[in-house]
């Protein structure tokens, strides 16, 4: 069974044993250890996966995680546990004490549903306050499969997770606050709105009276935009017709842009934004791919994607026009290959 699989079945079993359980150690027996068990981590080995690990904080002694997982008899990632019923909102300080006086480059505060993951973007051998990733396995999205395949055992590289990490936290971060202002837009979002549409006095009252509309036209705003992409996606290329005597025509091209090569063509657009001119990425869709180009020329490849039911990959170029291919199991998957995007992006600027 595929990995995404496996956390869907992990998921629906969460569900149905979580209301259940009513202590912290039936949450990690139930819960926790086998979530670990499923990224490939021995659980019965302490010298891999080991039990109420001594972190000892300055004078205090014999101060135990209650899991750490070992590299070589070193921690690499802690984690502190709670029960499933209880909120994680006040425990990041055990973990925070813990963090410092350890080598371990990653901790994980969880209740066996949710999950938070905290690494030392702020200042280094000092955990940050708040979490680069948070996961409920009970609610996984799309993205999450990949950024968990990166904790399997197998797949495990801490610096390419903490290179990614920062970029993952604040765009998390930001979403938060936009889906924030979506619901209930602050004073100060109002204000910088009306900075550039009302020109009288930006009382009290006025941000008031605007609150709904700023509400309305934000959620109107969000809504085009989706709009606009399943329209792009969903508008085939025209089928031009031949007739011949004798025979039934058919269509010339049976090429069709779906939503999914559109979005990937906005990341890649993303990805590339402030090393060239976004307006000199397009796309050209094809039978057998999805190609990106610059500046809308065949000679200047970009990327090929390409999505199946089974397997979808991404093809990108060296310097001889050779295409390599790397396997992706969501779009997301796609910033993986961001430096690799952004070197042959440059090889065109030359």
């Amino acid at each position: 069974m595929e990995f995404n699989e496996q956390l869907k079945a992990f998921s629906s079993r969460v569900k149905q044993l979580q209301p259940n359980i009513q202590t912290e150690e039936a949450t990690k027996m139930s819960l926790i250890v086998p979530f670990f068990q499923l990224l490939g981590y021995d659980v019965f080995n302490p010298s891999e996966f080991c039990p109420e690990y001594t972190a000892d904080v300055g004078i205090k002694k014999g101060e135990k995680v209650d899991y750490a997982i070992l590299d070589s008899n070193s921690p690499i990632i802690l984690i502190e546990c709670k029960w499933c019923g209880e909120s994680l909102d006040k425990h990041g300080s055990q973990l925070f004490r813990y963090f410092g006086t350890t080598t371990a480059k990653f901790a994980i505060l969880t209740n066996g549903v949710i999950y938070k993951f905290y690494t030392d973007l702020e200042e280094t051998n000092k955990m940050d306050l708040a979490p680069f990733m948070e996961i409920d396995i009970s609610d996984l999205k799309d993205y999450q499969f990949s950024e968990l395949k990166k904790f399997c055992k197998t797949n495990f590289d801490s610096e390419k997770i903490f290179s990614t990490a920062s970029e993952l936290k604040y765009t998390t971060l930001m979403k938060q606050i936009l889906g924030n202002e979506l619901d209930n837009p602050s004073d100060e979002f109002i204000r910088f709105l009306l900075s550039n549409t009302y020109e009288s006095l930006k009382t009290q009252k006025v941000i008031e009276k605007f609150r709904p509309i700023v509400k309305k036209a934000f959620s109107g705003f969000v809504n085009d935009l989706v709009n606009q992409k399943i329209s792009s996606a969903l508008n085939d290329t025209s089928v031009e017709e031949e007739k011949e005597e004798d025979t039934i025509s058919e269509p010339v091209s049976k090429i069709i842009t779906t939503e999914d090569e559109v979005s990937s063509f906005y990341i890649v657009r993303g990805i590339l934004a402030g090393t060239v001119n976004v307006s000199d990425i397009s796309y050209r869709d094809t039978e057998s791919y999805f190609g990106i180009l610059y500046q809308d020329n065949n000679r200047k490849p970009i990327c090929r994607i390409q999505f199946g039911a089974k397997k979808s990959q991404i093809q990108i170029p060296d310097e001889n026009k050779v295409f390599s291919k790397y396997p992706i199991e969501c779009l997301d998957d796609i910033y993986n290959y961001k430096d690799l995007l952004i070197s042959v992006a440059k090889r065109y600027l030359d």
